[in-house]
């Protein structure tokens, strides 16, 4: 089999791909996925960086990465019962599917939706996912809730203004450039503001001058204190990411960290008191969603949903961009460009 190994913190040139033994069933509830398409995702960049945090729970290095693929069954454990060799899949793993083969628990395993193909399934899971743990299990989202949508022009961003959109929300997305004002409507949103020509807090205010119950923050320092400051009474602030804070060297253009910047916004990222929250009656929460997949009935109740809004035309994948297997050094660029829109995955 052949994958990326990443064996210390480098930069986005320097992703190879290496020769290594095929995977082999160890338990019977295993099964081996002859990988077609993988997702590519923000937090991957971060692990090559060698800053993200559930990689280093496990030592790091080397490691592969990667939560999310599509392909073909090609081997199954004993205990195995929902799904045949030869049949089309999609799933989540806690790291290694940058990779031609994977293997996963069966829980983490689910049969394609009718109406997606192998390329658009392999981008759903980490954007649906977040969204839905997001949205349903910490937002308690509601018909008629305010909720406003950082980034909501990429990945994530579209599958959080379709959720909420379903569940009858009224959506205000946020968005960076022109090009993606369209994509934001697209997927759901009521309104959308683009900070790059607009006063990004004035038009929010402007929107929702009561404030919003949800806030879905994926930028850290550069808005998360307005985004606290802008909630409602009761308002939930779900914290899901920290892309301002990341810095790469200006001379390379290699995806290598500034960690004098780093350092410098991680000491100006805003401190949120307990008693400050419970006198403005509002939250602040977080999570990592590579740390849930080991929650079976979170994983497959969430994911079993999601297949039945996709299957009922109520959502859709977002537009899918292809590179190659030699060209995942260069997807990472892209998406650090923060000029991305919608999902790039890499094709085997």
């Amino acid at each position: 089999m052949k994958r990326i190994l990443i064996t210390k913190p480098c930069g986005y040139g320097e992703l190879k791909i290496v020769e290594s033994p095929s995977l082999k069933i160890k338990k019977d509830d295993e099964v081996i996925v002859e990988t077609k398409y993988f997702g590519v995702n923000y937090s991957e960049c971060l692990i090559r960086m060698g800053i993200y945090k559930s990689a280093k729970d496990q030592s790091t290095y080397p490691i592969t990465p990667g939560f999310e693929f599509s392909g073909i069954v090609k081997e199954k454990g004993k205990a195995v019962k929902n799904f045949k060799v030869g049949e089309k899949v999609f799933g989540v793993v806690k790291f290694n599917a940058y990779a031609t083969e994977v293997k996963v628990p069966e829980n983490q395993l689910f049969k394609l939706p009718k109406n997606l193909t192998l390329e658009e399934s392999a981008g759903v899971p980490v954007n649906f996912l977040t969204a839905h743990y997001a949205l349903i299990n910490l937002g308690n989202l509601e018909k008629g809730k305010k909720i406003l949508v950082h980034s909501a022009g990429g990945g994530v961003g579209s599958a959080i203004l379709q959720l909420a959109k379903e569940k009858g929300a009224f959506v205000v997305g946020i968005v960076g450039n022109k090009k993606k004002i369209e994509v934001a409507k697209k997927f759901g949103a009521n309104k959308v503001i683009d900070y790059s020509q607009e006063n990004l807090w004035k038009k929010a205010e402007e929107f929702s001058p009561e404030g919003y119950d949800l806030i879905l923050e994926p930028n850290g320092i550069k808005t998360i204190k307005e985004s606290f400051n802008h909630l409602a009474p009761r308002g939930k602030l779900i914290v899901y990411g920290f892309q301002s804070m990341v810095h790469v060297k200006k001379n390379g253009k290699v995806g290598i960290l500034n960690w004098l910047k780093v350092a410098s916004k991680y000491l100006k990222t805003p401190k949120f008191s307990p008693l400050e929250m419970a006198n403005d009656n509002k939250s602040v929460m977080g999570f990592n969603l590579s740390y849930l997949f080991d929650e079976k009935e979170i994983l497959k109740n969430s994911v079993e949903e999601i297949i039945k809004l996709f299957e009922k035309n109520k959502i859709l994948p977002p537009k899918v961009k292809v590179y190659s297997f030699k060209e995942v050094g260069k997807s990472h660029k892209a998406l650090e460009s923060k000029m991305t829109v919608g999902k790039l995955v890499i094709k085997i």
